[in-house]
């Protein structure tokens, strides 16, 4: 079952009354955010950043499987979303998953196979940027796989998903939705800046190009993927950091957690003994340009 259908179905407690009532005061907020309010932007993303690792170290503690895709138009801002969450958080327990294009070998296997094998296990986070949604996407549009296998996927993929829930994986689906003007204004961003081109690859450009397509697409997929069990949630995101803020708040709402911090630790003594470091001379050190 869903996360969101989990929290509906019991009673809330004076807790989650009190965290729901919270959040509800930090969005009004949140919406001061954004681009004509940096200070307020990077209060904010701290705030909620500290509240990652309470649900990061709960999610360790109760040993929860958490599976959360991030899918969305080229340059919608999902991979700037996923660095705010890993950002703060242990990298041993939330991991970011960027699979590039699959092998021959991976290629002739069950399609979901590679990605099976990034699932989370207990006590894990797994950020999947882009995900087994390849074929419902780009596959599609560009040829990429034929008609037979585009329509099993579309079969396949909910009782794929039932099948995780089912195994207790917690599956959260996001899609980012950027509008065509705010697209091409950061495609022109990038193009026209050295130090962003990398992120525009040939594939990028031809998903412009075919705009349309993409947009039948989506459309598609959410008719066939948009299910009770598994929903999309899509953030809004022209605006990109107040599209960060509300998407880590939703995913800190939609999964109930409780702060488990530990304790203040207490830094003990050093060790005293006669020992003395070996001399700057003998060992080589990187040139202070600095």
């Amino acid at each position: 079952m869903a996360p969101a259908s989990k929290t509906e179905d019991k009673p809330r407690t004076k807790a989650q009354e009190a965290k729901e009532a919270a959040a509800a005061k930090q969005a009004k907020k949140a919406k001061k955010a954004g681009k004509g309010n940096s200070k307020q932007y990077e209060k904010e993303l701290k705030r909620l950043q500290r509240e990652l690792v309470k649900l990061q170290d709960w999610v360790s503690h109760e040993k929860l499987k958490l599976c959360v895709i991030f899918e969305g138009r080229d340059a919608a801002g999902k991979g700037g979303t996923i660095k705010r969450i890993a950002e703060p958080t242990n990298p041993r327990v939330v991991r970011v998953v960027a699979l590039p294009a699959p092998t021959e070998r991976q290629r002739s296997q069950w399609y979901f196979q590679r990605y099976v094998s990034e699932l989370p296990a207990s006590g894990e986070i797994v950020l999947l940027d882009r995900s087994w949604y390849n074929r419902a996407g780009v596959e599609k549009v560009m040829g990429f796989c034929s008609e037979a296998e585009y329509q099993e996927f579309l079969r396949s993929v909910p009782e794929f998903e039932n099948m995780l829930i089912r195994s207790n994986v917690i599956l959260v689906k996001y899609w980012f939705s950027v509008s065509d003007d705010e697209q091409e204004r950061r495609f022109q961003d990038r193009i026209n800046s050295p130090r962003k081109r990398w992120k525009l690859s040939p594939m990028d450009l031809e998903s412009r190009a075919r705009w349309v397509d993409y947009s039948r697409a989506k459309d598609s997929m959410f008719k066939h993927t948009d299910t009770e069990t598994s929903p999309w949630w899509v953030v809004p995101a022209d605006d990109k950091e107040r599209a960060r803020l509300n998407c880590i708040q939703h995913l800190l709402n939609v999964i109930p957690y409780q702060d488990v911090t530990s304790a203040p630790l207490e830094l003990p003594e050093r060790q005293h003994d006669d020992y003395v470091r070996p001399p700057e001379s003998e060992q080589r050190l990187v040139p202070q340009v600095y």
